[in-house]
């Protein structure tokens, strides 16, 4: 009794120096704060947001940071809200409907007085738009007849697979159904996803982005808006409004993105992206520096890329260094204080059987405490590392880091190689987590 008691002393005080120490270490990496660029979850954005870091780069004190794949429009622009991040890529059709709540296009101008009194500034529009649209393999509709939005009325039975969030943006699904009378109802479908499906033909219809590299590659036909209710999505940068006066010199370099992207020049970096695997960096850097070959003739097929990495290029990244510490981190920091709660309850309520089974029905719904018996409380950290190490994964969805990033990334370009560049990493933390408890069960001559 008296030796658990003390392993535990010892755990609890492993986890408040763990924990102290990541508060201290955060602390330390916080001052001074590094400008901080935010992505949404698809392309696109990824790619923007590596050329806005990349131009600023040389005009601040370190080296910006790049949250990447934060998720929809509503959580980046929170997030930017909130001042987790600084600035981000957003599109003028998106600021006007979807965060203004504007029923009619805005002007810059008209975009920037109603958003000073949220402390929000807009401007360098990049040059290019990127529009929504609703597209079809051209094969298909041409066997139907379906040309613009208003023919889709006249074919209830087809299929519609459309991102979720195209399905609850105030421009998107409910406006365009209103607009149009459609009578279909869709499926949600990731927006990465969406091509394989409709290329597999289990669905008839999906939203797309004008500047989408697959469109001509998988021969789809975008439908045309006779209607006129797709607003001018054209791309720009949204940002706080003490960025400028914090980093001056960074600001400046930014405003020479004015108008220097086109549609032509941003269908080429996300063809690098989705068909060559090319990492967003690396085409984010070519562009700047004008690397970056043209985009090839529409119904060409894509040329290897030199910059196309395989599996092993991506599992042995530049980047595993930097997700290993970030996925430990999440590790270290959840099951420390998991372990600073859960122990000192546990031996706590031992004594008490009706303590201890209102505990233990407690905590069989937190996943904190598998059992109070003191043998047992190694092997409950143990299985709550194990646990830790695969939902940690979940934590890139809102910028926190770790393999997740990988993952998430995966699933936004479809790429099944960088998929499993994430979960193996995980996998093997997890078999190596395994094999440290282990070896420390049988140093401290427990028996399974």
């Amino acid at each position: 009794m008296g030796r658990s008691l003390c392993w535990l002393r010892q755990l609890s005080a492993c986890g408040l120096v763990i924990v102290a120490s990541a508060t201290a270490a955060w602390a330390t990496d916080a001052l001074p704060e590094p400008l901080r660029i935010g992505s949404k979850r698809f392309t696109e954005s990824y790619i923007l947001a590596q050329v806005i870091a990349q131009q600023a780069a040389p005009h601040t004190a370190q080296a910006p940071e790049v949250l990447q794949g934060l998720g929809n429009t509503a959580i980046v622009y929170e997030a930017l809200r909130s001042g987790a991040i600084d600035m981000y890529p957003e599109y003028a059709g998106t600021i006007g409907l979807e965060i203004l709540k504007n029923s009619k296009p805005m002007t810059l101008d008209e975009m920037r007085r109603a958003l000073l009194p949220l402390g929000l500034g807009v401007g360098v529009p990049l040059g290019f738009n990127n529009g929504y649209a609703l597209a079809m393999l051209d094969a298909r509709a041409q066997q139907l007849g379906v040309r613009t939005l208003s023919d889709l009325a006249h074919h209830p039975t087809l299929k519609l697979g459309l991102s979720n969030e195209f399905l609850g943006r105030s421009d998107g699904w409910r406006g365009l159904a209103k607009a149009y009378a459609l009578p279909q109802v869709p499926t949600g479908l990731d927006h990465g996803l969406a091509y394989d499906a409709i290329k597999a033909q289990q669905i008839d219809v999906i939203d797309i982005y004008s500047t989408d590299a697959k469109i001509t590659h998988l021969g789809l036909r975008v439908l045309n808006d006779d209607r006129a209710y797709f607003p001018r999505y054209d791309a720009l940068l949204l940002y706080r409004l003490d960025l400028p006066t914090r980093w001056p010199a960074a600001w400046a370099a930014l405003q020479k993105l004015e108008g220097r992207i086109d549609e032509r020049a941003m269908i080429a970096m996300n063809a690098r992206a989705e068909l060559q695997g090319v990492a967003f960096e690396v085409i984010a850097r070519d562009y700047l520096t004008g690397q970056m070959t043209g985009q090839a003739p529409a119904n060409a097929p894509p040329k290897p890329d030199p910059e196309r990495r395989g599996f092993w290029a991506k599992l042995f990244g530049p980047d595993l260094a930097r997700l290993t510490g970030q996925h430990l981190a999440l590790v270290l920091a959840s099951v420390s204080l998991a372990a600073l709660l859960a122990i000192p309850l546990a031996v706590w309520s031992f004594p008490h059987p009706r303590l201890r089974a209102a505990v233990l029905g407690l905590a069989g719904l937190m996943q904190t405490v598998p059992s109070l018996a003191l043998p047992t409380v190694l092997a409950g950290v143990r299985t709550a590392t194990s646990i830790a190490i695969g939902t940690a994964t979940i934590a890139a969805f809102i910028g926190a880091g770790g393999f997740g990033e990988r993952i998430v990334t995966g699933l936004a370009l479809n790429d099944s190689d960088l998929l499993l560049a994430g979960a193996v990493p995980a996998a093997v933390l997890a078999l190596l987590s395994e094999a440290l408890f282990g070896a420390i069960t049988r140093s401290m001559g427990i028996k399974r």
